[in-house]
């Protein structure tokens, strides 16, 4: 099979999930939410894909590992400032790890995308939901809340690692989407206002629109 560069990286450390589970049928079951895994964002594939390439070099190498050492190595490889990188690097030399390769074998989560939908051929889409009833809206925004929060995420856990967020590590992230009427202090979670169907029902309820604005339904 032709495939991108998670394929070559796969193949090339032997990276492995079970005996019983190959590790591209693993990806797919994370991302979808099926064979009884709880889904998963293509970023934290990406992330989790990465740190099986440092899980990988860490054991042929007699390197200890540990979850929390991999993180924040890790964390240090792909994001940290000039000196942690090195650091690092310097360290898997000593164990005779070339961390600049490991760096390099790294995917980014549009590499990963990719491979689940042109690779792996497969969607998130419901192809048997009709267009009338699409809730393709409410997608998009769980979606930009989801990428929003992988990366507060990301930077509270680099905090955290850098000793300038104690525990940040183990903080529940929440990411409320709030709708504030121009007019006046209102401001709403955009769940309750889908659920009462309007934001403000002085200045933003249906019945305070100029009918011009209002969709003509008589063509």
């Amino acid at each position: 099979m032709n495939c991108c560069k998670v394929g070559t990286v796969a193949d090339k450390r032997q990276l492995t999930v079970s005996a019983d589970l190959d590790i591209h049928d693993y990806l797919v079951a994370r991302w979808l939410g099926i064979k009884n895994y709880p889904a998963m964002g293509v970023r934290k594939l990406a992330d989790w894909f990465n740190q099986q390439i440092i899980r990988e070099a860490y054991a042929s190498h007699g390197r200890n590992i540990t979850d929390v050492r991999v993180s924040s190595e890790y964390e240090a490889l792909r994001s940290g400032n000039d000196v942690e990188r090195g650091e690092v690097i310097d360290d898997l030399k000593s164990d005779g790890i070339d961390g600049e390769q490991l760096v390099n074998d790294f995917v980014s989560r549009s590499t990963m995308r990719r491979h689940l939908t042109n690779c792996l051929d497969v969607s998130k889409e419901n192809s048997s939901s009709e267009p009338s009833t699409s809730n393709w809206e409410i997608e998009q925004v769980r979606h930009s809340r989801e990428h929003l929060k992988n990366n507060v995420e990301e930077s509270v856990r680099s905090l955290a690692n850098k000793g300038r967020l104690p525990g940040g590590s183990d903080a529940a992230i929440d990411v409320p989407i709030f709708l504030s009427c121009p007019e006046c202090s209102t401001k709403v979670r955009l769940e309750t206002a889908l659920d009462r169907q309007f934001i403000c029902k002085d200045h933003l309820g249906v019945s305070s629109l100029d009918p011009s604005e209002m969709t003509n339904s008589s063509g």
